[in-house]
């Protein structure tokens, strides 16, 4: 299985996370890792070519670390431009379906925050259903997202285990038996 793994993360150089993320996934032949915030410093998106990646691959994961309840901002531009009527949604918008969507998404706080009653009030999920939503709009399957919270606290050690077992789950030809 092809995966693309689209990277959003506009200070990568300060994340010691999605910097272990990544270096891991590109030890593996089957994973194209797109760093958005490096391929378009001037946020330019070349449309076509995005359009052509997510194409040539069967798996999309859109990575980022969780940024007032919602992505980093180039992701947002990124799926404005190129999540297209007639493309991805729409009478003949069906470029993307049957393709497989996950997120992988990096908290500072520790998963207790998010939940009833913790911090942030609402469970990742429930904070993760507008990515849902969009999914059901360009006919991708969904799939349960990889989350690591803590990231402030986390341990070099288990910064490098949760970057192991993200590329197992992402690689994993059926996801939901990886979930809890």
């Amino acid at each position: 299985m092809k995966v693309l793994v689209i990277v959003a993360h506009p200070t990568i150089e300060e994340s010691i996370v999605n910097r272990t993320w990544i270096e891991e996934l590109k030890k593996h032949s089957d994973i194209t890792v797109h760093e958005l915030y490096k391929q378009y410093p001037d946020e330019e998106i070349d449309i076509e070519r995005e359009q052509s990646l997510c194409e040539e691959h069967e798996r999309i994961v859109w990575q980022f670390p969780f940024y007032w309840y919602s992505s980093p901002p180039l992701l947002k531009k990124w799926q404005d431009e190129v999540l297209t009527h007639g493309w991805a949604y729409g009478s003949n918008g069906n470029k993307l379906h049957n393709k497989e969507l996950i997120l992988a998404v990096s908290t500072g706080s520790a998963k207790g925050k998010y939940q009833a009653g913790g911090l942030n009030n609402y469970s990742m999920s429930e904070l993760l259903k507008p990515f849902q939503a969009t999914s059901n709009l360009i006919g991708t399957r969904f799939l349960p997202a990889f989350i690591f919270n803590g990231t402030y606290t986390a341990s070099v050690d288990e910064i490098k285990e949760s970057a192991k077992a993200y590329v197992n789950y992402i690689l994993a030809r059926d996801i939901f038996e990886l979930v809890d």
